[in-house]
């Protein structure tokens, strides 16, 4: 009888499906995180009056690959993410569609302003990634 239950328990731990790791791309945590970061680089670049508070971003880059670690990814997953043309391309296209959305005419400076210091001032992610010159 111990025989049988012993070859049940081993038989049942080893038929348990291994769950694979979803990409990146699809935890919701990181890549929104990512996309919020890519928003205030954006901001940053196109407004004259804004700035990136680079040591916040550094910290903020590191708790994402950090994060992503504690999740089971290892730095080579990680940076496969970030470089893959297609997840840049996926992202690209969502602020396009993220920016219209909140108004802002991305071939106007003053537009990423007036969005970048409202986000300064409501002390959002994106806000807390910039800093008004």
């Amino acid at each position: 009888m111990r025989k049988v239950l012993i070859a049940l328990v081993s038989v049942s731990l080893f038929a348990t499906p291994v769950m694979a790791k979803q990409p990146l791309g699809k935890v919701a945590a990181i890549d929104d995180a990512l996309f919020d970061l890519g928003i205030a680089d954006r901001i940053r670049k196109n407004c004259p009056s804004i700035s990136a508070r680079m040591f916040k971003a550094i910290g903020y880059v590191r708790k994402l690959e950090s994060d992503a670690k504690a999740l089971g990814y290892t730095s080579a997953e990680i940076e496969a993410y970030t470089d893959s043309k297609a997840d840049k391309a996926r992202l690209r296209a969502k602020a396009a569609v993220f920016f219209k959305a909140k108004g802002v005419d991305t071939s106007d400076p003053q537009s990423y302003c007036a969005f970048g210091h409202a986000e300064i001032q409501k002390s959002s992610r994106i806000g807390s990634l910039l800093r008004a010159k």
